[in-house]
């Protein structure tokens, strides 16, 4: 069948809101007009399109200027009884017809998707009762034969097949942790127990993670419930265990699913209840609600909804009527398409299963990424190690930071440290990286020395960019034999690669070298080889989307133009991600250069934009873009031309980038790439040659690649991989941030 010339696509949110909806919506109306099609939203999502009225409106370029940062959706949504019933589907597909529209994209989650699909499926016997009624015409109903569909998950939960992440999730996910972390505060001051209830209905993701990046002492998820029936006495011991080695505070996280092995109801009162009753102390429950859904998404629910809404109008482009409706998700850091109806199937099975009793099933139906969580998660809430594992050998395995401090790499020690000592290693510690091991200050950590790590900014064992010169390599290995060092983590930055593969490559002169070395990537630059992720970039661009944010509101009130600098040094993964995440104008990057002529260009589209009513401008440049055309000299350039149109300010965020509490993102990773390091060295240990290797999350799995390939994986001069991944987004936060396409 030939391909459906597709003209005009209706977009619409439906089901529950979710952070990250408008960056969506906004990125289908303006693919949509960058190729010529007529793109309308149809507001309160079915109930709008069943309605009509005002309800399903033509947009132009400027129709969804200012909405990126926005939560919820713009658009709205609405449960619609009346589009459940086929009377209510023909009404809607009148109404689609009147305005010329056969394809849609729906964002939102299984059910409306499930409807959509069944709309469309009745497309063409719903066109022929209406010209039977002479509601329409023949002519019209022949122009627009079938109805091409693509689907989009937005969903806070996390629960949909065919994505990895759902347009909402990640925000979830902030809006708890931060919830968390503010409520651990309050509870070890009155030594207090915390009961605290997230949403999640039947996947238990939101519990889960949220459980491993605050720290919390227990949880309940309705995929796996306890194995005991008498779990309440396995929670409360262990909570009394956690008491006795000094904490001060227990958190309980309860999905609102939660139920035992008999499909009981677990609810956040009864566990309050329990707690109370047997460790004789006061507990309180703090249900989060629909606080979980509101506030302003994350940069990466931001992007996530940019990239999978353009993707979205790329699909129906090229598809046929006859091809099999499809969501558009991510996986392994690249988009991708499954087929809608299956994704819906499996989705459903998980709740399925859940209902049956059958656990292992639910369980294996969220991968393995999601099993091996959970064992992560037993393990560190444990209150001791368990120690030594049989056949395992016992190794003093030292852990060290190394560059400059990255959010997250406090989470990467405390999960280190615990999960080593649990299989039996003595876990040490360098002070302030190198400086620090040359003077001998190492110590040997315990169970309770990175209590408390797991949300905290900053490195607590120090670090500094020092790498041991060659003269001092012998001082290094005689170090390490007095400390008898027989494996290494390394945690930081370039510099602490360079560190390690010097050592690795040493291991023929220094006996005390020939040892297991694994490096884990963190650094805010994002600039790390064999890794597409670093601990602490997800930190240091949620800072800076939320920094761009209230620099954008006084820019709108004053007519104002803001150059807005950002670290990274060469490599412009921060510039380009917080440029597509805030709607900016033009990113400047080391990567591209920067021009005159680049400069002249955009200095046009401002003035031509300020002529044409704009209100703000917004430049982001990455901090060593370019040698000469620096953030002052361009933002005196722009002050110059604009004149009395617009006003120009820099804007330099600098060190706040390194600052803060680590995102969940950056907490999670740190924990399963500290797992995998520690499972890495054991591995390794005994072997004649062990060795020597950084780990990093590549198409979606954590691997491992020699230290022997450092050098030819990196651009020594400036100090960056020479294959970035994210280059591929340049076209789309380009295509975002063009004037309109009618001026």
């Amino acid at each position: 069948m030939a391909k459906h010339q597709i003209k005009s696509i209706g977009v619409l949110t439906s089901g529950g809101d979710s952070p990250g909806m408008n960056a969506a919506v906004r990125a289908v109306v303006r693919t949509g007009i960058k190729h010529g099609l007529e793109v309308y939203a149809i507001y309160e999502g079915y109930q709008g399109m069943v309605e009509d009225g005002d309800y399903i409106r033509k947009m132009n370029w400027d129709s969804v200027g200012g909405i990126l940062h926005q939560g919820g959706t713009v658009i709205g949504t609405a449960r619609c009884a009346e589009f459940r019933t086929r009377e209510g589907r023909r009404i809607a597909a009148k109404n689609l017809i009147e305005h010329g529209i056969d394809s849609l994209i729906v964002i939102g989650g299984d059910g409306s998707l499930t409807g959509a699909n069944v709309f469309r499926q009745e497309w063409p016997e719903l066109l022929a009762e209406l010209v039977q009624a002479g509601e329409i015409t023949q002519k019209q109903a022949d122009r627009h034969p079938y109805l091409m569909l693509a689907g989009l998950v937005g969903s806070i939960d996390n629960d949909m097949f065919g994505t990895d992440m759902t347009i909402g999730a990640d925000t979830a996910l902030h809006r708890i942790t931060e919830a968390v972390d503010a409520i651990t505060s309050t509870a070890a001051s009155h030594q207090r127990t915390f009961v605290i209830e997230v949403m999640g209905r039947h996947c238990g993701y939101l519990a889960l993670m949220s459980a491993i990046a605050a720290g919390a002492n227990w949880v309940l998820i309705p995929e796996s419930p306890p194995e005991s029936d008498h779990w309440e006495d396995d929670m409360c011991q262990a909570l009394k265990a956690s008491r006795e080695t000094g904490r001060r505070h227990s958190i309980v996280i309860v999905a609102e699913g939660a139920q035992d092995r008999n499909g009981k109801e677990i609810t956040s009162e009864y566990v309050r209840s329990v707690l109370e009753e047997r460790l004789g102390e006061e507990a309180r429950v703090t249900i989060l609600g629909h606080v979980q859904r509101g506030g302003a998404p994350t940069a990466f629910d931001r992007n996530l909804g940019t990239q999978t809404g353009h993707a979205a109008v790329l699909h129906l482009l090229n598809s046929s009527p006859e091809d099999e409706p499809q969501v558009i998700g991510i996986h392994e850091n690249s988009l991708t398409t499954a087929p809608l109806m299956d994704s819906v199937r499996k989705t459903l099975q998980v709740a399925e299963k859940i209902a049956a009793k059958d656990y292992e099933a639910a369980m294996t139906l969220r991968g393995s990424s999601f099993k091996d969580a959970q064992r992560t998660f037993n393990t560190l809430v444990q209150a001791q190690p368990r120690g030594a594992v049989a056949g395992q050998k016992q190794l003093r395995i030292l852990v060290m930071n190394c560059g400059g401090p990255a959010p997250g790499m406090n989470t990467a020690v405390r999960a280190a440290v615990r999960l080593g000592m649990d299989k039996g290693h003595t876990m040490l510690a360098a002070q302030n990286g190198f400086r620090g091991l040359l003077r001998g200050d190492i110590q040997e950590m315990n169970w309770m020395s990175v209590s408390g790590w797991v949300g905290r900014g900053g490195a607590e064992l120090g670090t500094s960019r020092k790498v041991p010169r060659d003269s001092e390599m012998p001082a290094v290995a005689q170090i390490l034999e007095q400390h008898n060092i027989q494996g290494l983590l390394m945690i930081g930055g370039l510099s602490g690669y360079e560190a390690a593969y010097k050592i690795f490559m040493r291991s023929g002169d220094f006996k005390v070298f020939n040892m297991p070395i694994v490096c884990m990537p963190a650094s805010i630059n994002n600039n790390l080889p064999g890794s597409e992720h670093s601990i602490g970039a997800d930190t240091a661009l949620n800072s800076i989307a939320f920094d761009v944010d209230k620099i954008k509101q006084t820019a709108v009130a004053s007519r104002r133009c803001f150059v807005v600098e950002v670290m990274g040094r060469y490599c412009g993964y921060l510039a380009l991600m917080s440029g597509m995440a805030t709607g900016a104008e033009r990113v400047y990057m080391h990567e591209e250069g920067v021009t005159l002529a680049d400069l002249q260009k955009d200095l046009n589209n401002l003035i031509a934009g300020f002529e044409h009513n704009k209100r703000l401008g917004l430049i982001i440049r990455s901090e060593s873009a370019d040698l000469f055309y620096t953030t002052p000299f361009i933002a005196s350039l722009f002050e110059k031309e604009g004149g009395d149109l617009f006003d120009v300010r820099q804007a330099i965020l600098g060190h706040v980038q390194q600052g803060g509490a680590p995102s969940p993102f950056d907490r999670i990773q740190a924990t399963r790439m500290a797992a995998r390091c520690i499972e890495f060295l054991s591995r390794e240990a005994g072997k004649v040659s062990p060795a020597g290797a950084f780990i990093g999350l590549q198409m979606g799995q954590y691997t491992f690649t020699s230290l022997g390939d450092f050098p030819r994986m990196v651009d020594a001069e400036f100090s960056r991989p020479k294959e970035q991944w994210w280059l591929k987004l340049r076209p789309i936060a380009s295509m975002m941030s063009e004037p309109d396409p009618a001026d």
